[in-house]
């Protein structure tokens, strides 16, 4: 599986050792590091840098990471990683829900951590490019029109601003239109990793799609839930009788 190594990656914790520790990690891998110590000069980091991915601790001075992942989702679809020594499933939830991409605790396997950078970092660099007879294509279901060229989610005309992630997985299910995934399924492909109980991290994004294409995501059109099986994007675009 190929391997990006010329990246900018920015770290983002008040623990100045944690920073360095994952900065000489990464380093190593060939990729280019930023440090950021709160929220704030994360926030500033960005505006004044070409980012390519963010390692993000929760709990941090002047501005909280949850917080700065809001503010970055504003404008930045960039994969955000959260590196947190909060264990718990609600937390996880809560960190996918506010926009990160990738959830991983303290303390952390140091390979993990590179494997998943890399992971996050391949959906985001290289989206599409391993299908290459498709990526002049466009696919519409009703209003909904996924641009391989532009990689680009739009909705009756109107482009939707998605995570990598996002799109990633709205490509999956609009390419196999019909087809029902299953969480683990979509985890596999989106994550190009093995899963374990990834139900709520699949379902967080989910409703994070369904609440960008569509018009009332509590009666999709688009999106639809098989009920104990998966997930699936309708061939028509039409609504469930």
């Amino acid at each position: 599986m190929e391997q990006i190594t010329d990246a900018s990656i920015l770290v983002v914790d008040d623990d100045h050792d944690i920073v360095n520790a994952i900065a000489k990690l990464l380093e190593k891998e060939g990729y280019r590091i930023y440090k950021a110590y709160n929220g704030l000069e994360a926030i500033d980091c960005l505006t004044r840098n070409e980012i390519h991915l963010i390692l993000i601790d929760i709990m941090m001075p002047k501005l909280d990471g949850l917080s700065a992942m809001m503010k970055i989702r504003m404008t930045k679809n960039i994969p955000i990683i959260v590196l947190s020594a909060k264990s718990e499933d609600t937390d996880k939830v809560l960190g996918l829900s506010m926009g990160a991409d990738d959830y991983i605790t303290k303390p952390y396997n140091p390979m993990e951590l590179i494997a998943r950078v890399q992971s996050n970092l391949r959906r985001y660099l290289r989206l599409g490019a391993a299908d290459s007879t498709r990526i002049g294509s466009c696919i519409k279901i009703g209003g909904l029109m996924l641009d391989r060229d532009a990689k680009q989610i739009s909705v009756d005309g109107e482009p939707v601003k998605m995570t990598a992630t996002e799109y990633k997985i709205t490509a999956l299910l609009m390419e196999n239109a019909g087809r029902v995934f299953s969480a683990e399924e979509i985890y596999r492909k989106v994550w190009n990793e093995d899963c374990y109980s990834v139900e709520n991290t699949v379902m967080v994004h989910i409703r994070h799609i369904r609440e960008k294409i569509e018009i009332n995501p509590g009666d999709p059109r688009y999106l639809k839930v098989v009920w104990g099986i998966g997930y699936k994007i309708e061939k028509t675009g039409g609504h469930d009788k």
